[in-house]
């Protein structure tokens, strides 16, 4: 069986589409043949990642089954059809996802424990997702901003949107990298960056936190009016 996830990002024509459709389309996708895990997405501001909302923007990670699953899905959903249609949305990118490893969990599901296992070459793809407490919620708001400011100019980060999840303080990253050396020279070299990741340990920040690392592949549509992987692969 050949599992993998997708990741959507989805520009909508309006405010309203974007949060009917969170909320309604969460039916559908849990009643669709072959998926094994779903999450509907708000998403921040542009490239940010520290708390900012994004109320046109929408996104999606899903786990299918096989590629049957996902084939069915794209020829037959309202939900692909939506995604897919100039009517509703101005812009939407999607791209095909394979585990190069991780750790914790997203709602008790662990992801790399079901995906094919993909190569750890080339661009890598990382999603961090974390369940706030309450008592943490404005330490982890003021060292977000402090860390994006970085974040946006570390080398080799070719995208990254923030993702969250009602209620709040159910907050994410998605980013695309050029190396997983890239990823981890910011990981673990940006000073910043490193002490947030010792004080959220230290302080006991989240009650279920994600991080975990896939092969981006076969991806398609617009983000920003490009495709981010397309354009660094080609570079």
């Amino acid at each position: 069986m050949h599992s993998f996830a997708t990741f959507h990002l989805i520009s909508w024509r309006s405010r309203f589409l974007a949060l009917a459709r969170l909320g309604l389309d969460r039916r559908i996708l849990k009643n669709t043949d072959g998926v094994l895990f779903w999450r509907l997405l708000g998403t921040g501001a542009g490239a940010t990642t520290s708390p900012s909302a994004d109320l046109s923007r929408s996104a999606a990670f899903i786990v299918w089954r096989d590629e049957d699953a996902f084939d069915a899905f794209i020829a037959t959903s309202s939900v692909a059809r939506r995604w897919a249609s100039h009517r509703f949305v101005r812009e939407t990118w999607s791209t095909r996802l394979r585990t190069t490893g991780g750790h914790g969990s997203w709602q008790g599901f662990k992801p790399y424990e079901v995906l094919t296992h993909g190569s750890q070459d080339g661009i890598v793809a990382i999603i961090t997702r974390a369940n706030i407490r309450f008592r943490s919620w404005r330490a982890f708001a003021r060292a977000g901003v402090e860390v994006d400011r970085q974040l946006q100019e570390a080398p080799g980060l070719i995208a990254v949107c923030g993702i969250g999840e009602a209620p709040i303080g159910r907050q994410g990253t998605f980013s695309l990298w050029r190396s997983l050396d890239d990823a981890r020279q910011f990981a673990f070299q940006t000073a910043r960056h490193r002490e947030v990741i010792d004080e959220t340990h230290q302080g006991k920040w989240y009650a279920e936190e994600l991080f975990a690392r896939f092969e981006p592949y076969d991806a398609e549509g617009r983000w920003d009016g490009r495709n981010p992987l397309e354009t660094n692969r080609s570079a």
